[in-house]
């Protein structure tokens, strides 16, 4: 059975940095293109961030630009999200997606971000 774990997530104050981590258990994470989603409360979950299998190239969108980064170590099964100068409305369960090359597509459980003063 694959997994996604993540990781890293915690409570900090606006301004403040947190880097997530999505790792894979029992498969090769090089193999899938990865997307960080969020869920806050009362609101629908939507996409923050995806990176091509390579890591050749990757999107955002517009709300975090210039203040997330991702990144992928594949020797490591490992992406990352690099969140700098949060803010309250970043405040989320952020979730690892991974999508093969047929779509299919495995989630992690999530880990919480929460941004407040």
């Amino acid at each position: 059975q694959v997994q996604l774990v993540e990781s890293g997530g915690g409570s900090v104050q606006p301004g403040g940095s947190l880097r997530l981590s999505c790792s894979t258990s029992g498969w090769t994470l090089g193999y899938y293109a990865i997307g960080w989603f969020r869920q806050a409360p009362g609101k629908t979950r939507e996409g923050v961030s995806c990176i091509t299998s390579s890591g050749g190239s990757s999107m955002f969108i517009d709300s975090v630009k210039g203040r997330f980064t991702i990144s992928r170590d594949n020797a490591k099964n490992t992406v990352y999200l690099q969140m700098n100068s949060l803010k309250p409305e970043d405040t989320a369960v952020y979730y690892c997606n991974a999508r093969d090359v047929y779509g299919i597509e495995y989630w992690g459980k999530g880990t919480q971000v929460t941004v407040s003063s």
